[in-house]
């Protein structure tokens, strides 16, 4: 049976997911608005495909119980970098889009914060398990 936390949990997961997945199809297909954005910050074309890449990556291992907490650190990392264009070349709207762009970022990096926060001790029982096998 389902409690309120894994229902929350999975939530966050969705939401994070769901959010780093969608972009991909912008980032994949060359959309305007990425090539904006990325020729804006100087790294078009391969800031937009690697940072595809990375959310892809970071999106599955999100999904992966397993893993959650390796794809909670990597998006963290990832909108950082995001939001830090935002407030530093791109402005919080980018082409009239009123904000969404940065939004998601901080939604994603939100939801993210909180599932590594959750799953701290997945990153601390492998630190443990390389101290006794080294």
């Amino acid at each position: 049976m389902l409690n309120f936390s894994t229902i929350g949990i999975w939530i966050l997961r969705l939401l994070a997911a769901i959010i780093l997945l969608q972009t991909l199809y912008f980032k994949f297909s060359a959309a305007p608005e990425s090539i904006y954005i990325f020729s804006k910050i100087g790294m078009e074309p391969w800031g937009r495909i690697g940072s595809g890449i990375f959310e892809l990556i970071a999106g599955i291992l999100i999904l992966i119980p397993a893993t959650t907490v390796f794809g909670a650190l990597l998006a963290i990392a990832l909108m950082s970098g995001a939001i830090f264009f935002h407030l530093t070349r791109l402005g919080i709207s980018v082409q009239n889009d009123g904000g969404q762009l940065f939004i998601y970022a901080l939604v994603v990096f939100v939801s993210s914060g909180v599932l590594a926060i959750i799953y701290r001790s997945d990153l601390l029982a492998i630190k443990k398990n390389f101290v006794k096998s080294a």
